[in-house]
């Protein structure tokens, strides 16, 4: 059964290159726009993106993370996708995840589409004989033809995008993560993956997405959060 369960989870990003002097020491924890600002025991700034955040996500739950830029909604994300680590607090996740965060990263603009599959699909964890017996129809999904050999930085960025997101929709996870909703390629494109995207959402046990639109969470979701300067005002 999948569940996601964060305990006073926080997330510190120290800037090593600022030492702070007595004045910012007597001006601990004022707002910034990035999360709260502190220092460590080292006398150096420390933004906390995520302060003492604690949730508890179980099987049906659609919840939506709202709040402005720079309060922490992509770092959340971060965390309950594995990509980040907290250095305070603990995380339980059981299910697998998707991040459709990033679509691109880990691909080669000088590799060919071919060699992009399966490099992306090595960072996802995808098994590579799996992966060789999706290849046509990724393809086929992202519309490229004979695209898919020439190198990436061929590419136009509407394509790099189709062929990003065929591959990062390829699999259907328990766990979905989405910073804000997806809207890839051209208008012809955008309505089959919207469609799959929907698809996805539906079989998902559970989804988490960051967005600004109210309105979205009310269609998609089931619960809210809001976070401000790295904690949760509202759950």
């Amino acid at each position: 059964m999948t569940h996601i369960l964060l305990n006073n989870v926080c997330v510190d990003f120290p800037i090593y290159n600022s030492a702070t002097g007595r004045s910012l020491k007597n001006h601990l924890m004022k707002a910034v726009t990035g999360g709260l600002m502190g220092s460590n025991e080292q006398g150096h700034i420390v933004v906390k993106a995520l302060y003492n955040i604690c949730l508890d996500l179980k099987e049906g739950d659609r919840i939506g993370v709202l709040g402005h830029n720079g309060a922490g909604k992509s770092t959340l994300l971060r965390v309950i996708s594995g990509v980040y680590e907290p250095t305070g607090g603990s995380i339980l996740v059981k299910g697998k995840v998707n991040s459709l965060i990033d679509l691109s990263l880990g691909m080669d603009s000088e590799a060919t589409g071919i060699e992009n599959i399966f490099l992306r699909g090595a960072l996802l964890g995808l098994n590579r004989r799996w992966l060789s017996a999706k290849v046509k129809e990724i393809v086929d999904f992202a519309g490229l033809g004979n695209f898919i050999e020439m190198p990436l930085r061929t590419y136009s960025t509407g394509m790099q995008m189709r062929l990003a997101f065929s591959i990062a929709t390829l699999q259907q996870p328990e766990i979905l993560v989405m910073d804000e909703w997806l809207t890839v390629g051209d208008a012809d494109f955008q309505e089959k993956a919207q469609q799959r995207l929907q698809e996805i959402i539906k079989k998902t046990s559970i989804l988490v997405i960051a967005t600004h639109s109210p309105e979205l969470v009310q269609q998609v979701c089931n619960r809210m959060i809001r976070l401000e300067r790295g904690a949760l005002i509202t759950t």
